[in-house]
């Protein structure tokens, strides 16, 4: 009988043994481990730093990586948001695309919203059948912004209506910091920051041909960095929207680590998803033969400090020297702007479909084999890589840390290439050359990395849990559980 016990303790030592060094479940582990020798301890430490709570303020990562319900907490919030302007129609940016996305999905959570934005100047302003969501318009200041004091005046008139805001939210500057010094319960988002745009001033200095004049760039946004230095402690909270931005708000604006919170930009996942059909009906609609092997895609503003030029030179000259590209590839462009003709005259290689709305664009990613953005912009993380990425597509942008830092993490799910003529090219033709279905395996890892990290259900859940954190009090001593990430009392 005590030969058979020490058969089944050496058995399970053995087991523990093959399951700690292979890749079975860690919960097989602890079943069949629990209660013997090392094992046991090694049990306890690992299970005592599991239920450790998280200090939500203190989390040094996206809050994208964590998981919060996905049904309306105990308490709805009254929140203010301050935006320069409300999206509408097709050719919104992305700091009002995100305004847009998280508050409409907030609202829809139940929180009700008092959202400050400029009156539209030529067109009647878009309504929304969702009771809880309020606007409250003024007349922009000349320059387009909000003017301070007018909405400082409706807020204010709204805090004293009902029950006080829980919390203020301003997309970047939108509301100013001389009126945000004194509410401890307020959050700036920014989509991009002076310090960020110096690597982009770099890159366009080196673009510049010769007879262009020099630009007097990089002197003005360093006194703007030390600007942005002054005056960002004055707003409570920070919300970057991409990694890189997180660590230059500790590191550079020195802001302390607890008022620094990281949500990256998320997009509407029932929008943009995998739909061949839909794929196929647009190219249908636009005459785009099947007989081209790659076809490429880009979207947004054709202007230059979104790499067009770059992109123009780039394409002209694999036209010309790459029969095997010329043949293969289809470039197809959404958007308009100054770049808009010149692709044109490239020739058959190109078709410009002009700005599209967003079921269009969603079709348009579907249309695609891999989407392209060449920006020398070196901030914020652009809303159509995360589309095209949760449509299922590989995606290839300009290698600056903002991108690579939470958006192309790797060659699993798309390529990266220096912001040169030559370095574009060679990942062009890379592209060109892993064929078709290496991008349908790298658009897959990309989809399913993108319903990880870039969906609106993520980046409003992550908001939400912010927001309820940073409120005030209502009185039962329980709000400091929403700080807390991890076993709940």
């Amino acid at each position: 009988m005590a030969k058979e016990q020490v058969s089944v303790f050496s058995f399970r030592r053995l087991y523990c043994l093959i399951f700690l060094f292979s890749s079975f479940s860690f919960l097989s582990f602890i079943y069949w481990c629990h209660g013997y020798g090392p094992f046991y301890s090694l049990y306890q430490k690992m299970e005592q730093k599991q239920v450790l709570p998280i200090n939500l303020l203190r989390y040094p990562s996206a809050w994208n990586y964590l998981s919060f319900p996905s049904y309306p907490p105990r308490k709805l919030l009254k929140i203010a948001l301050f935006v320069k302007k409300w999206p509408h129609g097709s050719r919104a940016g992305g700091l009002e695309r995100h305004a847009l996305t998280l508050h409409l999905e907030l609202a829809k959570r139940g929180h009700e919203l008092h959202v400050f934005t400029t009156s539209p100047p030529n067109s009647s302003f878009p309504s929304y059948p969702i009771s809880n969501l309020y606007f409250h318009l003024s007349k922009p200041t000349s320059g387009g912004y909000l003017d301070q004091a007018t909405v400082w005046k409706q807020f204010q008139t709204q805090n004293s209506t009902g029950r006080h805001f829980d919390v203020v939210h301003t997309e970047s500057v939108g509301l100013m910091h001389t009126r945000s010094r004194n509410l401890t319960n307020l959050a700036v988002s920014w989509h991009g920051i002076a310090y960020e745009t110096i690597h982009s001033d770099i890159i366009q200095e080196l673009l510049r041909s010769p007879e262009e004049p020099q630009a007097q760039a990089l002197t003005e946004r360093l006194n703007k960095v030390v600007n942005e230095v002054k005056f960002f402690p004055f707003y409570a909270h920070h919300v970057a929207t991409s990694d890189h931005a997180g660590d230059i708000l500790k590191r550079i604006y020195m802001i302390p680590e607890d008022r620094v919170h990281i949500i990256l930009n998320g997009v509407d996942e029932e929008m943009f998803k995998p739909d061949i059909a839909k794929g196929k009906t647009f190219k249908l609609k636009f005459g785009i033969p099947e007989s081209r092997t790659l076809v490429l895609g880009m979207a947004g503003r054709l202007v230059k400090d979104k790499g067009h030029p770059l992109m123009f030179e780039a394409l002209k000259q694999l036209l010309m020297e790459n029969d095997k590209f010329k043949e293969r590839v289809l470039v197809l462009v959404a958007g308009d702007g100054p770049w808009a003709a010149r692709y044109r005259d490239l020739g058959t290689n190109m078709l410009v479909l002009g700005p599209l709305e967003q079921a269009q664009l969603a079709a348009f990613y579907n249309a695609i084999d891999i989407f392209v953005n060449p920006t020398l912009r070196a901030q914020g993380l652009d809303h159509t890589l995360l589309e095209a990425i949760l449509s299922g597509k590989p995606v290839m942008a300009t290698r600056v840390a903002s991108i690579t830092g939470s958006v192309i993490v790797s060659t699993e799910t798309g390529y990266t290439f220096s912001p040169t003529i030559a370095s574009l090219k060679e990942t062009l033709s890379g592209v060109l050359d892993d064929g078709k279905e290496a991008l349908v395996q790298k658009g897959r890892a990309a989809r399913k990395r993108g319903l990880q990290l870039f969906t609106a259900t993520k980046m409003a859940a992550a908001y939400e849990r912010l927001f309820l954190c940073i409120s005030d009090s209502d009185g039962d001593g329980n709000m400091d559980n929403y700080c807390r990430y991890g076993p709940f009392k």
